[in-house]
């Protein structure tokens, strides 16, 4: 039976919905309960962790047995596991849901499943409705999934020749204000930023996403890596957000309780030896070069020692994206660890 067009409006309606909930360990769901005639008789979302499910949430506004013979159009497959909650899959069918219309697979070993024991329960079931724009709703919890950990991009600003500073230290600005407010934007979209001790003890970033001198709607968690401790009086301190502080470099285990957070993205924004930690250890999806035209020479390169020993060890990239910003240059690309070795010459 193909989605008919009551239903299809209920979908956006429900993707609407979903986008109320936060970000966070769990997906941003909507759902909308439909009579048999197309009317909607409930809506709902899912508010946080240990809250119910968007299914749960809609069917809970409804006197009993409202919902026998309805329709549930929701964005995420229903799932098919007890955990803080029960399985939504088994609510709908105890319901009299008799269809069911979702957009996206739940891509969980133990979430998933739903579909399968709905249509068990003689339940009509469709699948991929506005799956596209469901995706992009929860992309970063999908990647985070996928992972197991948050997806994490390293940026960095570098010279012509490859230097994150000239001789003496300095580096603001390499680049020029079209990158640096490019930098903002992108920050605005990731629940972390990351920077170690040592960057913070020498310039005191705030690590906020800003416009000008006015912050961002969306805020990224601000993380300190190090040893080393931050000033009472650091500007982090009067970050939207309390940081966060982790005194280990042991970046996976560092990822690991980023993910427990709920945190989906991470922006790496802290200098040579973080950017060049996280490349190192595989912790890098995605790179942000910013590329400025000047030539600055000496010793303090944008990335140190990543452990390539030879050019048959090099992380080469793919390049998704060259952006031009005002003067400079910005590479988008990803680590393709399974590219063959290209040596047939020297360039």
């Amino acid at each position: 039976m193909a989605v008919n067009a009551a239903e299809r409006d209920a979908m956006g309606r429900a993707l609407r919905l979903a986008a109320r909930g936060p970000r966070g360990a769990n997906p941003q769901v909507g759902a909308v309960i439909l009579s048999p005639d197309g009317s909607v008789l409930a809506e709902g979302w899912h508010h946080g962790a240990g809250t119910p499910h968007a299914e749960v949430d809609a069917l809970s506004k409804l006197a009993p047995d409202a919902a026998r013979g309805a329709t549930a159009v929701v964005t995420l497959e229903p799932c098919n596991h007890t955990g803080r909650t029960g399985p939504c899959a088994v609510a709908l069918i105890e319901a009299g849901i008799t269809r069911v219309v979702y957009a996206l697979d739940d891509p969980g070993a133990v979430e998933g499943g739903g579909a399968e024991r709905l249509r068990a329960a003689g339940v009509d079931v469709e699948s991929g409705e506005q799956a596209e724009a469901a995706h992009a709703l929860i992309d970063g919890w999908l990647r985070a999934q996928r992972l197991g950990r948050p997806h994490i991009t390293v940026k960095w600003a570098q010279s012509l020749d490859g230097r994150a500073a000239a001789a003496d230290g300095t580096s603001q600005w390499i680049t020029g204000p079209a990158a640096r407010a490019d930098v903002h934007r992108r920050r605005a979209h990731a629940d972390a930023i990351v920077v170690g001790t040592g960057t913070v003890l020498a310039d005191d970033p705030a690590l906020t996403a800003r416009d000008g001198d006015a912050l961002l709607p969306h805020q990224p968690i601000p993380v300190v890596i190090g040893s080393r401790p931050t000033p009472a009086d650091a500007a982090v301190h009067r970050h939207p957000h309390p940081p966060l502080f982790f005194d280990t470099h042991d970046l996976h285990a560092i990822a690991a309780d980023l993910h427990a957070r709920g945190i989906q993205s991470v922006f790496v924004e802290g200098g040579p030896t973080l950017a060049s930690a996280f490349v190192a250890a595989g912790l890098a999806d995605r790179v942000l070069a910013y590329i400025a035209p000047v030539l600055l020479g000496g010793g303090r390169l944008a990335l140190t020692d990543i452990g390539v020993a030879s050019i048959d060890d090099a992380r080469r990239l793919t390049v998704d994206e060259w952006v031009p910003l005002g003067a400079d240059m910005l590479a988008v690309a990803h680590l393709t660890e399974d590219a063959e070795p290209q040596n047939e010459g020297a360039a």
